[in-house]
């Protein structure tokens, strides 16, 4: 097996980093904003986007990558505050479906304006759009 390059290694060191410094900037700007982490926005977003507005907790788990235990804690979270609902799922009484409330939608939408304000700060005013898109090609090569 052939070992990684410096420069392949510098890639990898740089892009967790900067992942983690973004993203933990983007939590304290939606902490300070008075909202949940990116995670329920997350959840909250994909249900949106689903075909009636719900999903399975392993589609969830699938597209949001989050451990099964994790994302059971964090639907019985959401569920409590009226963001989701569990329904049955058809047909099978041992499956449930999760389900995106009202109060869910309008939350994701309240938490964009924060959300995508903190991209454009953290993200968006360092690159050009040049830089942007080519970032974002080179990114999908991965």
């Amino acid at each position: 097996m052939q070992m990684p390059s410096d420069a392949t290694q510098d890639v990898w060191i740089r892009l967790n980093c900067t992942q983690r410094r973004v993203k933990a900037l983007i939590e304290a700007a939606l902490k300070d904003a008075g909202f949940p982490s990116l995670d329920w926005y997350g959840v909250l977003l994909h249900l949106k986007r689903a075909e009636e507005g719900c999903l399975s907790p392993r589609e969830i788990e699938y597209s949001l990558l989050f451990e099964q235990y994790n994302l059971s804690r964090l639907l019985d979270r959401m569920e409590a505050e009226g963001l989701v609902k569990r329904i049955p799922y058809p047909g099978d009484k041992r499956r449930q479906l999760i389900a995106i409330t009202t109060a869910g939608r309008k939350l994701q939408e309240r938490m964009w304006v924060t959300y995508g304000g903190a991209i454009e700060q953290f993200v968006g005013t360092r690159l050009s759009k040049g830089e942007a898109d080519q970032l974002a090609a080179l990114l999908s090569k991965l």
